[in-house]
C-alpha cells in the first residue's frame, strides 16, 4: 500500500476527506512530532526498511546510529533525524491491562539543509510507517485480547474446509474484532487471503486496528455505512467506488488461486451486489450476515441471491445473549458522553421497542428514568405496556405530552420527523443506536444552524428557536470514540460466528442459495456453545478449585 493509499485509508478511518492530513512542512525544514509504542530497535527496523524501500541499497546513505532510538542519515545532500525518548507511563490503550504496562516513545522527525524532492518522499514514508508501526498492538497487548475471548479460542479447532477459502470482514474496528480473525486464523485460515474492512464508524482504537491488520499482513480498508445508505457525499462515493474496485481485485485472485470468497458483513456489503445474480462481475461463494438492518439490504439488492447466506442477526444466540450486551453497551457510553447530566427521576423516551430499545429502556427505567415507549407495532406496544411502561404510537403523540430530556431512537428507521422538530423540548439531547433514526438532522436539513460539540456530538439550532444535541456522529453512539462491548462480553457471538463460518465453508455444496437461520441455530447447538458460556462466565462460583475444563463441546474435540 503506498503512502497516499494509506493517508487515504486513515483520512476515511477519521472522517475527513482523503488527501486532508496537515503538512508537515515548515519554512526552514520538515519536522514531525509523533507518539507510539515501539521499541528503539523497532524503530531502526522501521527506519531502515523505509530507505530500502525508496530505492536506496543497504549502507547508502549510511545510517548513523548516534545512540539506541537516535540516528541520523543523508538523503541528497538533505540531513535528516530521528530522536526518540521513552514517555512516562500512560493508562493502558487497550481494554484490559497488560504488566508490565506496554512503553511508549516520543519521536522527533527533523530535517536541515535543502529539501529534495527524495528527501521529502523519504521523510513522508518515515511519518506514515513510524505512525503505523507505533499504532500497532505490542505482542503483549494481542496476547490479553486472546485470553480475553475464550470461547473464541475453544472453537478455534482446525477446519479442513478454511485453508481453501478467502475472507471479506466487514465489520466494526474493535478489539473483539482482531480476537475473532486471529480465531478464524487458528481454525485454518490463511492470514494472507483476509480482506478486512471497517464499517466507518468512530470506533475509539479503529486506527490501531487498522494498523494491526496491515502489520499482520491483512488488506484493511473503509467502505462505509453512509455510502451504502446513500447518504455519502461525492468525495466519499468516489472512495467507497476504489474500494469496491479493490474488494473485485480480491475476490478476482482469490478465485484465479482456487479459494472460494466467504464474506462475514456486519450489514451491506451484499447489497453492493457481491451475492447476487448479474449486479457485479466479480461474485463472492458463501456469508454469513451479522445484522438485522443488513438482512433488509440484501432483501432489497438488486438481482437473485445466488449464495447461502447465514443468518446470525436472528439467530438465538444473537437474541439471548447479544442483545443483552449491546443494550448495556448503550447505556454506559451514553451516561459517558453525559457525565454532567442528571439521569434519575427525568423523562426519557424510547423510539423503538424492539429487542435492542426494550432492553435499554428497561435499563434506562432501573437507573430511575421515567420511561416512554413509541412503536408502530401494537404487540411491542401491549409488551412495552403490561411492563408498566407509558406507550404511544407516534413521536407527536408522546412529544405533545411530555417533554424529554433525552429521546432515544432505536428503530432503524426515521423515527424524528419534519412534524416532529417543532415539538422537540429545548436542550434535548437525541441519543441515535440505529443510524437511520435522526438522519433528518445528520444528513443537513436545510436552514438549520449546527455546531460541532467535539468528542459529544452536533448541537442543532431548531426553526423553532430550540436547541437539540445529537450525540455522537449520528450513527450508533455506543460506537462512538468507544470500544463499543467489551471483549468477554461479545466471545459468545464471535465464537457462533466463527462456528457458523466452519458450517458453511465445510456444507456449502449441502446449503443452496438464500438466508438460512435453522442451520445457526442448529451448529451452536450441537457445539454446545450454550454450555460453554454458561460454565466459563456463569457457573464459576461452584466449579471445584483448578477444575477449569468444563464440558467439551463435540466438535471442538
Amino acid at each position: 500500500m503506498s503512502v497516499s493509499e494509506t493517508e487515504s485509508v486513515r483520512d476515511a478511518l477519521n472522517g475527513r476527506p482523503a488527501g486532508s492530513a496537515e503538512s508537515a512542512e515548515a519554512t526552514d525544514g520538515l519536522y514531525e512530532v509523533l507518539d507510539g509504542r515501539m521499541t528503539p530497535d523497532q524503530l531502526q527496523d522501521v527506519v531502515r526498511s523505509v530507505l530500502r524501500g525508496e530505492g536506496v541499497p543497504p549502507g547508502e546513505p549510511e545510517l548513523e546510529v548516534l545512540k539506541p532510538g537516535t540516528y541520523r542519515t543523508y538523503v541528497d545532500g538533505t540531513c535528516l533525524e530521528i530522536r526518540s525518548r521513552p514517555l512516562p507511563d500512560v493508562a493502558p490503550d487497550t481494554l484490559d491491562h497488560i504488566l508490565p504496562a506496554a512503553g511508549s516513545r516520543q519521536v522527533l522527525l527533523t530535517t536541515s539543509g535543502p529539501v529534495s524532492d527524495g528527501a521529502r518522499a523519504v521523510f513522508r514514508r518515515l511519518v506514515e510507517k513510524l505512525t503505523l508501526r507505533g499504532q500497532c498492538y505490542t505482542e503483549a497487548e494481542i496476547e490479553s485480547i486472546v485470553r480475553a475471548m475464550p470461547l473464541v479460542d475453544r472453537y478455534a479447532t482446525k477446519e479442513p474446509a478454511l485453508a481453501d477459502w478467502a475472507l471479506i470482514f466487514r465489520d466494526h474496528y474493535v478489539e473483539n474484532s482482531v480476537g475473532f480473525l486471529l480465531g478464524m486464523e487458528r481454525a485454518g485460515l490463511d492470514p494472507d487471503w483476509v480482506f478486512a474492512l471497517s464499517k466507518g464508524d468512530r470506533t475509539l482504537h479503529r486506527s490501531r486496528v487498522h494498523s494491526w491488520f496491515l502489520q499482520h499482513g491483512y488488506l484493511s480498508d473503509v467502505l462505509d455505512n453512509s455510502v451504502i445508505n446513500g447518504s455519502a457525499d461525492a468525495t466519499a462515493q468516489a472512495y467507497a467506488l476504489g474500494v469496491n474496485e479493490r474488494v473485485n481485485a480480491f475476490i478476482w485472485r482469490a478465485h484465479a488461486a482456487g479459494r472460494k470468497v466467504l464474506v462475514i458483513d456486519d450489514g451491506g456489503l451484499l447489497a453492493q451486489g457481491y451475492g447476487s445474480r448479474g449486479a457485479l462481475t466479480e461474485h463472492i461463494d458463501a456469508a454469513v450476515e451479522l445484522t438485522v438492518s443488513g438482512l433488509k439490504r440484501i432483501a432489497g439488492a438488486p438481482g437473485e441471491l445466488s449464495i447461502p447466506v447465514l443468518n446470525m442477526a436472528r439467530s438465538r444466540l444473537k437474541t439471548m445473549l447479544g442483545y443483552n450486551e449491546i443494550a448495556d453497551s448503550c447505556v454506559r457510553r451514553l451516561r459517558a458522553v453525559l457525565p454532567g447530566e442528571k439521569f434519575i427521576g427525568r423523562h426519557v423516551l424510547v423510539l423503538g421497542y424492539g429487542t435492542l430499545g426494550g432492553r435499554v429502556a428497561h435499563a434506562l427505567r432501573s437507573l430511575g428514568c421515567r420511561v416512554s415507549v413509541v412503536d408502530t407495532d401494537v404487540l411491542a406496544l401491549i409488551t412495552a405496556a403490561e411492563h408498566g411502561f407509558e406507550t404511544y404510537r407516534t413521536a407527536t403523540e408522546a412529544l405533545r405530552d411530555h417533554s424529554p430530556f433525552l429521546i432515544i431512537g432505536g428503530t432503524g428507521e426515521l423515527a424524528v420527523t419534519e412534524e416532529n422538530l417543532p415539538l422537540l423540548p429545548d436542550g434535548v439531547y437525541l441519543a441515535g443506536f440505529a443510524t437511520k433514526d435522526f438522519s433528518l438532522l445528520s444528513e443537513g436539513y436545510p436552514g438549520v444552524e449546527s455546531t460541532v460539540v467535539p468528542y459529544v456530538g452536533v448541537r442543532y439550532l431548531l426553526p423553532s428557536g430550540a436547541a437539540a444535541t445529537l450525540l455522537g456522529d449520528g450513527r450508533s453512539l455506543n460506537l462512538f470514540e468507544y470500544e463499543g462491548i467489551a471483549n468477554r462480553g461479545y466471545d459468545a457471538y464471535r465464537a457462533g460466528t466463527l462456528i457458523a463460518a466452519r458450517t458453511v465453508c465445510r456444507d456449502l455444496d449441502a446449503l443452496g442459495p438464500g438466508l438460512h437461520l435453522e442451520p445457526v441455530d442448529r451448529a451452536v447447538d450441537e457445539a454446545g456453545l450454550f454450555d460453554a458460556y454458561y460454565e466459563e462466565y456463569l457457573a464459576g462460583a461452584r466449579r471445584r478449585a483448578g477444575d477449569t475444563s468444563g464440558p467439551v463441546p463435540a466438535t471442538a474435540r
